[in-house]
């Protein structure tokens, strides 16, 4: 199944360096200094492709693993529960000597804060949750006195995205194939928090950009997604977006799914 005329949001090229504030924008400053640039793209049922998408070739896998917290509303439970198993599941399925689960997401279409846990949308704007740059750094803050000799190796960033409560219809994800992506696609492009700036990577349009996303992914399935590479030789940065499916039925369940952020470290 394909499906045709889907609309996403790209940015139109800017001179300055781009950014956005989260969560609170400073007094007189704009919440961001870019604009969108929607356009319709084609987005590829990759459950039909032959060979079926790769990590290290599309930047995109999907994989068996039914692994889901107890409690996903429980921050604490996921990351001593759940944690361990992605990094075991990562690990087999990449050869990572190594693995870190550091962060997750919480996602739903349909609600916000929930029994005091913080649910947020899905995200409708093109874009990869790591640079050249920032994908290092996160090492450098999260491991501390090892970072440089873990940077000395080959390591990766992989994000874990699956389902939770039942299959998505309504805002799949959609991944645009690595192999597609040029250098001049990308965007650097500065999160501001209050107490730090994140960098990612935002997208201009290019009509080479391959779109695919696997639909109607059940709970007892997983998408691993490159979002940082330091190897050359393999796929290293992909792009992504919630999307509009028009197939959605009217009264399918809102959207409600984690996303884990791991770090993969090889050895040699």
């Amino acid at each position: 199944m394909t499906i045709e005329n889907v609309a996403v949001s790209y940015l139109h090229p800017t001179q300055e360096r781009a950014y956005y504030y989260l969560h609170q924008v400073p007094e007189g400053s704009p919440a961001r200094n870019v604009r969108g640039d929607r356009r319709e793209i084609t987005v590829h049922d990759a459950r039909s492709f032959d060979p079926t998408p790769r990590l290290e070739r599309e930047g995109v896998e999907l994989v068996a693993f039914d692994g889901a917290p107890k409690d996903e509303r429980d921050a604490a439970h996921v990351e001593e529960e759940f944690y361990p198993r992605v990094e075991a599941m990562v690990a087999e399925k990449t050869g990572a000597s190594r693995v870190v689960a550091f962060d997750h997401n919480l996602r739903s279409s349909g609600r916000g804060d929930a029994d005091g846990a913080i649910v947020q949308s899905p995200v409708r704007l093109v874009h990869n949750d790591y640079t050249e740059n920032s994908a290092p750094q996160r090492v450098r803050d999260l491991l501390g006195d090892e970072a440089e000799d873990l940077l000395a190796h080959r390591f990766a960033v992989i994000n874990v995205w699956k389902p939770l409560h039942g299959p998505v219809h309504e805002l799949p994800l959609a991944v645009c194939d690595a192999q597609t992506i040029g250098p001049n696609d990308m965007i650097e492009t500065d999160l501001r928090y209050p107490d730090r700036t994140g960098e990612i990577y935002s997208f201009v349009y290019s009509e080479a950009h391959r779109w695919l996303y696997f639909p109607t992914m059940s709970p007892d399935e997983t998408m691993l997604l490159k979002c940082y590479d330091s190897a050359r030789d393999v796929s290293r940065f992909t792009a992504h977006t919630a999307i509009d499916d028009p197939d959605t039925p009217p009264d399918a369940p809102a959207r409600q799914s984690i996303e884990v952020r791991t770090l993969a470290f090889f050895a040699g």
